[in-house]
């Protein structure tokens, strides 16, 4: 089962760009960053100026936030790469003819539905401001202990 880390890909972008406000940033750069290649990258970054998250100019490697780190939300970013694509998914191969198999899809939805609000609830109060904080404290810890 492969994960989706489109979402952890786009805030990569989102915070590159925020920390590399005014100086050319090209989807080569950013790749070698993420590890992933530059179409991968061109891809989110589409999708992120469609959710009119970013501003780009084709031929002008010099990418901006649309708006302020504080009012774009992971929620935001979520939606933008995932769109209404749920965090947990059912198994819709389970057997037809068993009981089990079928009633036990239909049980997990309800919870599932629950955790995939809360998780959505979460998210909308967290800021890429949030992460950023998070990246320089990050940045602060390993200078002072090395790591």
């Amino acid at each position: 089962m492969k994960y989706s880390v489109k979402l952890s890909h786009a805030v990569h972008i989102l915070v590159f760009i925020y920390l590399s406000e005014g100086l050319p940033l090209s989807s080569d750069k950013i790749a070698e960053s993420i590890h992933t290649n530059p179409g991968c990258v061109r891809q989110i970054m589409s999708v992120l100026r469609n959710a009119e998250l970013i501003k780009s100019t084709t031929g002008h490697p010099k990418p901006e936030l649309a708006r302020e780190p504080e009012t774009i939300s992971l929620l935001d970013i979520y939606k933008a790469v995932e769109g209404d694509k749920p965090l947990l998914h059912l198994d819709t191969h389970t057997n037809p003819e068993c009981g089990i198999g079928v009633n036990i899809q239909l049980a997990l939805q309800s919870f599932y539905d629950k955790v995939q609000k809360d998780a959505e609830n979460s998210m909308a109060g967290i800021s890429l401001s949030d992460i950023i904080r998070g990246y320089y404290q990050r940045i602060e810890k390993s200078e002072q202990t090395g790591r």
